[in-house]
């Protein structure tokens, strides 16, 4: 079983086309070459695609309604992330459609989320997307923290990061997604082949907002998103 995104599941299924493989990702992975379809994974790998790389677009949309005197935001994106130019493309679409700049950062160190977060000061840019990635994943209190330093309102991909005192996180439950794995899993060790069981997607996804941290930025949460957000942190 692979956790940790894409490289991961890469890693796994070059090493092995025997041994069955349960996968998490956050792309494509008929894209990726880690399975035939989605119906039929065809080979030794299956699993499960939460999609989060593919919510960039609507990531931007709700940061833009957060805050909407952001004429440009701020974009970190991990050029060693397999699905970068997939986010990178997206989230261009997504800001020409909402009339949006985009400052696009490229960060795969520690070093380079310091120098981010000093651009993002020096060019007064209004707000920031983090983009989906393992990498992000493991930096998280770094973020949320410097976030809070430079004052600069973040929207993250998982629940963790708002959870930490970010402001506001759209994705999936993470909880749910490791329950189904763990469950396919315990298939296959009971014979189950990856090459039946169908790649799972996620059929729901979670607003979460910190109120908190709004209020420490001087930013009043429009009450139609506090509405639609799944958990509201207080």
């Amino acid at each position: 079983m692979t956790t940790g995104g894409e490289a991961a599941a890469l890693a796994a299924r070059a090493a092995t086309s025997t041994i069955p493989i349960a996968f998490i990702i956050g792309g494509d992975p008929v894209k990726l070459g880690l399975a035939a379809s989605y119906s039929r994974p065809g080979a030794n790998a299956t699993g499960i695609t939460i999609l989060t790389t593919t919510l960039e677009p609507k990531r931007l949309e709700l940061l833009r309604e957060l805050v909407p005197q952001a004429s440009t935001i701020g974009a970190f994106l991990d050029p060693n992330f397999p699905p970068y130019d997939d986010q990178l493309r997206d989230l261009r679409e997504a800001a020409r459609t909402l009339n949006l700049q985009v400052h696009e950062l490229r960060v795969s160190t520690d070093g380079e989320i310091d120098l981010a977060f000093k651009t993002i000061a020096e060019q007064r840019i209004g707000a920031i997307i983090v983009t989906a990635g393992p990498f992000f994943d493991t930096r998280r209190e770094k973020l949320v923290t410097l976030a809070a330093h430079y004052a600069v309102p973040t929207i993250y991909h998982f629940r963790e990061f708002t959870a930490a005192g970010g402001l506001m996180s759209y994705g999936i439950d993470s909880r749910v997604t490791y329950r189904q794995i763990g469950v396919y899993a315990g298939a296959i060790l009971k014979g189950e082949r990856p090459e039946d069981l169908p790649v799972l997607q996620p059929t729901k996804f979670e607003l979460v907002i910190n109120l908190k941290t709004a209020k420490a930025l001087g930013i009043k949460v429009p009450l139609t998103l506090q509405v639609a957000a799944d958990e509201v942190i207080e």
